[in-house]
């Protein structure tokens, strides 16, 4: 037997076994409460919430890590060829490294 099978004899019962003292304005009421709890109890278990991810969680990870090496460079790059007077492409080369790691450390003015 069928929910809505079952919530109409259930209505039809009610109905016939009213008493005086309740009104149809009540009968209707009940009706109505009944017949809500009955839809959201048949909506929650035909929807079902799934989570579909576009990129995979280590996927993500990766372009973090990708994008946060890209910003340094672009840092060092925009930090050493305009403000500070230098060639952007030299931040690329080992020497200008070694230089900066060499004033750091004082073995170098």
């Amino acid at each position: 037997m069928t929910e809505e099978k079952r919530s109409e004899l259930e209505e039809s019962s009610v109905e016939k076994s009213a008493d005086t003292a309740e009104t149809k304005p009540a009968l209707r009421i009940k009706r109505m409460k009944k017949k809500k709890k009955v839809e959201e109890q048949t909506e929650s278990k035909t929807q079902k919430w799934v989570q579909i991810r576009l990129l995979p969680i280590w996927l993500r990870i990766l372009l973090v890590l990708l994008l946060l090496v890209g910003a340094a460079v672009f840092g060092a790059m925009f930090g050493y060829g305009y403000l500070g007077d230098g060639n952007p492409g030299d931040v690329l080369k080992k020497e200008t490294w070694t230089h900066i790691y060499d004033i750091m450390n004082g073995k170098q003015s």
